[in-house]
């Protein structure tokens, strides 16, 4: 009795480690719902696709000589304009870089 006691210990261990291991297959597969997390990545990177176009128009137009400006504003308000539009890339790159990130987990 004692030796079909430790088989049935020793099988119902095999078949809990069997069962854990099935779980967790699952749990890392893919599911059926990815579609509506693609959509919602693809609808936030044309967000920022558009983000970027309008910064960029922004920044091109705020890079030309005013009729009433003279050289000195001009170029102080160029540095400034250079750096404020590096700030928003930098950040518009980050929120790319961080929606890739969580995409892919």
């Amino acid at each position: 009795m004692n030796k079909v006691a430790k088989k049935i210990i020793i099988y119902s261990m095999v078949g809990i480690m069997q069962i854990g291991f099935g779980a967790s297959v699952l749990e890392a597969s893919p599911r059926h719902d990815d579609g509506d997390r693609r959509y919602r990545y693809e609808e936030r990177q044309h967000e920022r696709d558009r983000r970027i176009r309008e910064e960029n128009q922004r920044y091109e137009r705020e890079m030309q000589r005013r009729h009433n400006e003279e050289e000195r504003e001009w170029r102080d308000r160029q540095e400034r304009e250079k750096e404020h539009h590096e700030e928003v890339m930098r950040t518009l790159g980050g929120l790319a870089l961080l929606a890739v990130i969580l995409h892919n987990n």
